[in-house]
């Protein structure tokens, strides 16, 4: 993982190259984030950067982490988290992370929750094919053939059944910076982004 910024999703829209072409975007409230911990090989065994995005009364904080951010900022932060990094001795606790930190036209890469949407079947979660529809059929979105009878007399572990379909992390690359605005620190990115509207993502600089 690279640097990167705790962002929220907004929703989707679509802007105006300048030669004339519709592209369609995700809107993405970035940051401002918070450098509230910095992790070094010597004492946590790696670089990383801990930050913090949006605002929290520190009375619903545990005590634990009142003092944990007391080292930063006077308030306490809604969201944690970490961003691994090759070196880290460029920022400082307490220094504030923005979008300046992309550029247009630079791809990146978004990891968020996928939307959940329950109980699936196989059709509908990974595709399958479904048998002829007609009434003599008796076979029409059953899953089929599991396993084996005489031996191993057991399902593989991994087969591919139905089960929640979604609400999972997901790590979407080669997604591209359209736009840019740290006056309202907001990013613009070509295409989709994981989540629902409001979801919490990271981006993330590619390597």
């Amino acid at each position: 993982m690279a640097l990167g910024i705790i962002g929220k999703k907004i929703g989707m829209t679509q802007v105006f190259s300048p030669d004339g072409e519709v592209i369609p975007v995700t809107v993405v409230q970035a940051g401002p984030c918070i450098v509230v911990q910095k992790k070094t090989p010597e004492k946590d065994g790696y670089n990383a950067l801990q930050l913090g995005f949006g605002e929290k009364k520190s009375q619903k904080c545990t005590k634990p982490l009142q003092g944990h951010f007391k080292k930063a900022l006077d308030e306490a932060c809604a969201v944690l988290r970490e961003f691994r990094i090759e070196d880290g001795s460029t920022y400082d606790v307490g220094q504030s992370v923005t979008v300046d930190i992309f550029e247009q036209g630079e791809m990146v890469e978004i990891i968020g929750t996928s939307k959940g949407k329950g109980f699936a079947g196989n059709i509908k979660r990974h595709g399958f094919s479904r048998g002829p529809m007609a009434h003599g059929s008796k076979f029409h979105r059953q899953v089929g053939s599991v396993g084996q009878s005489a031996w191993p007399s057991h399902v593989f572990k991994g087969k591919k059944m139905p089960g929640q379909l979604g609400n999972s992390r997901v790590s979407v690359r080669g997604l591209r910076v359209v736009d840019a605005r740290p006056e309202e620190n907001l990013l613009l990115i070509r295409g989709a982004v994981p989540g629902h509207k409001n979801s919490l993502i990271m981006i993330c600089k590619t390597r």
